[in-house]
């Protein structure tokens, strides 16, 4: 008898057993779900992270596009760099133009806002969020920054620097307040280095220096009526005792930046361009040439900087931009 009553007391044990970890199981599950389907805090890290806050944000410019009609921007420099949210959108740069962007909607009556982001080349980015318009209330858009006005503090919020390799170590909008400030003060420091021909006058007026990068500050002035049409400009260190003629033992120097770079200069007329290269020496067997050539003519102008002219480069220390 006492055997029975001691098998019952075990099992009635067991039992208990099973159940206490059925209840146990049943609250693991009952605690997952509450996790499952208790709102969202959204931080996806639970604590682990650091939070983006609002001042760290580039507030986006609001645009409207449609399917009929196409949306010009206007950047105030070239586009480096353009990147679309969704397919219901199409963009690109316009013809030849190397600072605006046409833009429209691909879909008709498309729904979801998307958003687009540009690079420029004086390193600003811009962000804008797009949604679709039947009629947009804007469809040729000027994007200012500071550097139209030259006054740091009117900035954009929504325009960041960005550095591109090309430039290195320096800023791009650094480079392009240097080129602005040297065009606007037109300083003229060298008169022994240019050109004279054919009622053409192709002058180096000034070579400046500013972290690793050299800046030539070139002139052209024609004084015949009939327009001078540039072909191209080039630049390359060549031996001085290689003939004109030699196209061996050349090394092409091609510029990194040209501010103010024209095409034509107009009968009676002068203008003016910053080049904006790597920084170079060069041995005293070799010399930089740079050339000008005329579009279907022949006033083509040549001048060389030697070694010790680059030795002279003014240091830019402070910036006057007017």
């Amino acid at each position: 008898m006492k055997i029975y009553i001691a098998i019952f007391m075990s099992m009635i044990g067991i039992l208990s057993m099973n159940a206490q970890s059925e209840n146990e199981t049943s609250k693991v599950l009952q605690d997952e779900l509450q996790q499952v389907l208790k709102p969202s805090s959204g931080d996806y890290y639970e604590g682990l992270s650091k939070k983006i806050t609002f001042d760290r944000m580039i507030p986006p410019y609001g645009l409207e596009v449609t399917f009929d009609k196409t949306v010009h921007l206007i950047f105030p420099s070239s586009i480096k760099y353009v990147d679309l949210g969704s397919n219901n959108i199409v963009a690109g740069k316009a013809g030849t133009s190397e600072n605006v962007i046409r833009i429209k909607a691909a879909i008709r009556n498309f729904e979801t806002e998307t958003n687009m982001a540009v690079i420029t080349e004086e390193g600003s980015y811009y962000t804008f969020n797009i949604k679709y318009a039947d009629e947009p209330e804007k469809l040729n858009i000027e994007m200012k920054d500071f550097m139209h006005d030259g006054i740091a503090t009117n900035r954009p919020n929504n325009a960041q620097e960005i550095y591109l390799k090309e430039l290195g170590s320096e800023s791009p909008r650094l480079v392009h307040l240097i080129n602005r400030s040297i065009h606007q003060n037109n300083e003229q420091f060298i008169k022994h280095i240019g050109s004279k021909r054919f009622g053409i006058q192709y002058l180096l007026k000034g070579i400046y220096t500013h972290n690793g990068l050299l800046y030539l500050h070139t002139q052209i002035k024609n004084s015949s009526n009939i327009p001078l049409d540039i072909d191209f400009i080039r630049m390359k260190v060549v031996d001085k005792k290689v003939t004109k003629r030699t196209t061996i033992q050349e090394t092409v120097i091609y510029p990194l930046r040209a501010y103010n770079f024209i095409s034509t200069v107009g009968g009676s007329n002068t203008e003016r361009t910053i080049f904006t290269i790597d920084k170079i020496t060069i041995p005293d067997d070799k010399q930089l040439v740079i050339e000008l050539y005329e579009k279907n003519g022949g006033r083509n102008q040549t001048f060389i900087v030697t070694n010790a002219d680059l030795l002279r480069a003014k240091v830019i220390n402070e910036l006057k931009i007017k």
